[in-house]
């Protein structure tokens, strides 16, 4: 069988998943590369890559998208690295800058804006550096590993994931393990084990790793902010989200990714 293509996420919260594919006989079957969330969903889009872990808002833009993996990234309340930030309180802000890192996230704020804070700001792509200028009623989506260390910046932060929580009282999913076109069973399989390895080995992850900020706590992120199971409360979320993103989303689509 030729290697699989495989993208992943680059971000600090993916290592367990990535620990465990390089510490597993599946990585030969693979072919990893590791990009921004919205380049992974890209480049799934497109057929450069077999498999991905992408932003689930790019599952509806997929021909026959197939979620392969009962692993996600995922939270059940605060997530730490999908947020608001601001220095003005939400209520007040006249613009909302998206982050060009992501596709899920972008859409979560736009819904929250909606249905949670019911108000209508002017939104606005954002350009790379947009994180550290926002100017007075000014505030920015921001995700991944550039969170940490804006929460000492502004006076406001708004987890995304969390707020989802209070609106919905569900958890929330982020990005999911899926491929453009049906793997076979036997690579599924051995694909989950290396997962599974990987977040079994988080205690030894974290001597490998840097710690990001002296105010960070890694075994924390990894086992109480991060949830990586894609469970059945998952699922019922993710369907939730993309019946918002795409009301048209057929009933065949969700029964095809069994969410």
């Amino acid at each position: 069988m030729d290697k699989v293509k495989v993208t992943a996420v680059s971000y600090l919260n993916t290592k367990p998943f990535l620990y465990g594919l390089l510490n597993h006989p599946v990585q030969d079957q693979i072919d990893l590369t590791l990009d921004i969330p919205s380049e992974c969903a890209r480049k799934l889009q497109a057929g450069e890559v077999d498999l991905g872990l992408v932003p689930v808002a790019v599952i509806p833009h997929l021909d026959t998208p197939h979620i392969i993996s009962d692993y996600c990234i995922g939270a059940d309340g605060p997530v730490k690295t999908v947020c608001i930030f601001s220095n003005s309180p939400i209520t007040e802000v006249k613009e909302l800058l998206l982050d060009y890192h992501s596709r899920t996230s972008v859409q979560l704020a736009q819904i929250l804006l909606k249905y949670h804070w019911k108000i209508q700001p002017l939104i606005k792509p954002a350009t790379p550096g947009f994180e550290r200028t926002l100017e007075p009623g000014q505030a920015a989506v921001v995700i991944g590993d550039r969170t940490i260390e804006l929460y000492d910046h502004y006076k406001y932060a708004y987890d995304l994931s969390e707020v989802w929580k209070e609106m919905t009282g569900l958890p929330f999913v982020f990005a999911a393990w899926v491929s453009n076109r049906p793997l076979p069973d036997v690579f599924v399989e051995s694909f989950n084990q290396a997962l599974k390895v990987g977040l079994e080995h988080i205690p030894q992850l974290i001597y490998l790793l840097p710690t990001p900020d002296h105010n960070f706590d890694l075994e924390k992120y990894f086992t109480e902010h991060i949830s990586y199971e894609l469970n059945p409360q998952k699922r019922i979320a993710l369907k939730r989200f993309l019946n918002e993103i795409t009301p048209q989303l057929q009933a065949s689509l969700l029964e095809s990714l069994a969410v």
